[in-house]
């Protein structure tokens, strides 16, 4: 029941908001809003104020916006209003404007989330060592567990990010300095690391200078100030979009498994229930991450999402002829084809984790 709850209310979050940009945009071009929804399909509640009708629908995997004259091919829909507040009678700028607010409220939102946390304290973890391998160059140092270290070649150390890193600028076979906190004494040791493999953010084995030591589990907040943490806000959503756009190069070059790295409703079901478990930070964290990827995913041109739409307004831009009718149809299909094939894909991916543990 929690993760069925906390899968809800991510879905219910990242729908609203990216629905909200689309509403809020054609709002102020002055296009007219039949109908507000979240989910498709019969709708649970419904609600009207003045031309627009906000819902809930049954099912909760999307939502729509239903504007005035959005399908050019609807005639019907044109014959009885005023052809100044409808979507289809507005200049390309102006469409193009209402479709892309929805990834873009997306990116706020993350933005807005990141930001938060910042402004609440960002968790890292200490310098504190929580083992020492046998035989590793650290053991033969005399580093032991709960060492805290300080400096590295006279670098200062915050967290433990700053161990992976100043030891990675040193390189491997060259001896370095290394003072450590440990119970009130200050100890000056050194250290020659070496090479040994390890793995990446994306799983993939790398070589890389260690010295034997794994981090504890001691861990700190950092807090910003109000012009920092918004400045934070945008460094991380950047950051995750960065990782994104490079884990989607790898899979497109088999460097990463597709069917290890994309996941569909069903992991973010089980993601979900287990950071709402964890704790307010983690849970927001991982909506504002799905967030930034469902801004990405949205933005690819693919006919029926919004980058498709953008798309097909460039391609009117170009030629001075809108698409429509039969072309716009066949995009339509192909695009609808493409999403459905690549859902199907994630839902066996989803299985197939779930089997293997």
């Amino acid at each position: 029941m929690i993760t069925i709850l906390a899968f809800i209310i991510v879905l219910g979050v990242l729908i609203f908001f990216h629905e909200l940009g689309h509403f809020l945009m054609a709002k102020a071009s002055g296009v007219g809003v039949l109908k507000f929804s979240l989910g498709f399909g019969p709708a649970l509640i419904r609600k009207r104020f003045g031309e627009t009708q906000y819902q809930v629908a049954a099912f909760p995997l999307g939502g729509y916006v239903k504007m005035l004259g959005e399908d050019p091919d609807d005639k019907d829909q044109l014959s009885h209003i005023d052809p100044k507040r409808s979507f289809a009678h507005k200049t390309l700028p102006v469409k193009a404007a209402i479709v892309f607010a929805g990834p873009f409220f997306n990116f706020v939102l993350a933005v807005f989330i990141y930001t938060v946390v910042a402004w609440t304290g960002v968790p890292y973890l200490l310098p504190v060592i929580g083992e020492v391998q046998k035989g590793s160059p650290a053991e033969t140092a005399g580093l032991l567990a709960g060492d805290r270290i300080q400096t590295i070649g006279a670098q200062q150390v915050q967290g433990w990010d700053d161990v992976s890193r100043i030891l990675l600028d040193t390189g491997a076979k060259t001896t370095v300095e290394i003072e450590v906190l440990r119970e009130g004494k200050v100890f000056v040791v050194h250290v020659t690391p070496v090479m040994n493999t390890g793995k990446n953010l994306f799983g993939e084995e790398i070589k890389r200078p260690m010295i034997g030591i794994t981090a504890g589990d001691k861990t700190a907040f950092r807090r910003y100030g109000p012009i920092a943490g918004i400045g934070y806000g945008f460094a991380q959503c950047y950051r995750i979009v960065e990782l994104t756009g490079i884990a989607f190069s790898k899979m497109i070059k088999g460097s990463i498994s597709v069917k290890e790295s994309l996941g569909g409703p069903i992991l973010i079901a089980q993601v979900s229930g287990q950071t709402f478990k964890a704790g307010l930070l983690p849970f927001v964290s991982l909506i504002a991450f799905i967030s930034i990827n469902l801004a990405i995913i949205n933005l690819l041109p693919i006919p029926v999402l919004d980058g498709g739409h953008l798309l097909l307004f460039a391609i009117e831009g170009i030629t001075g002829r809108p698409v429509e009718g039969k072309p716009r149809e066949v995009a339509q299909q192909i695009g609808l084809f493409i999403l459905i094939m690549l859902m199907l894909f994630a839902f066996y991916n989803d299985i197939v984790r779930i089997f293997k543990g």
